[in-house]
């Protein structure tokens, strides 16, 4: 399988380190990787100006996410695409991936917000179970 882009899944955590180094490993410089992380959305009846504020917290909180792996990225010569988006987690996940049109899914087996799950987080275990894509699950 030629894999010419690669879907990579971030939230800060540990398990996202290993899982941005095996995303750099595998482009090998010849793959575009499509860096996400998915922030909490807006409840719509928040009311303004606390729904600005709110969306402008979780979107500097994004930023300093994707600010470590952006380094990552570039200091290994890795050619990248990034995408912050709201909503539920594996759901975008999963949908990124089909609309970007990723041959892999590169992913902690948990992440920073996991509390569930012994074995896997319950945002892999989801994503496994709605994706048509092959998901490579980093330790």
């Amino acid at each position: 399988m030629k894999i010419s882009r690669i879907l990579l899944p971030v939230d800060g955590s540990r398990l996202s380190d290993a899982a941005a180094d095996m995303a750099i490993d595998m482009a090998g410089g010849e793959a575009t990787v499509v860096l996400l992380t998915v922030r909490r959305t807006v409840p719509t009846g928040l009311g303004q100006p606390n729904a600005n504020e709110l969306l402008e917290y979780l979107n500097q909180g994004a930023e300093e996410v994707m600010t470590h792996y952006r380094a990552k990225l570039t200091n290994a010569n890795v050619d990248f695409q990034e995408l912050v988006i709201g909503g539920d987690v594996a759901e975008v996940i999963s949908n990124v991936a089909d609309n970007e049109q990723c041959d892999i899914i590169v992913m902690g087996s948990k992440g920073k917000s996991d509390l569930e799950g012994l074995f896997l987080g319950s945002v892999t275990h989801k994503v496994l179970q709605t994706t048509t894509k092959p998901v490579l699950v980093v330790k």
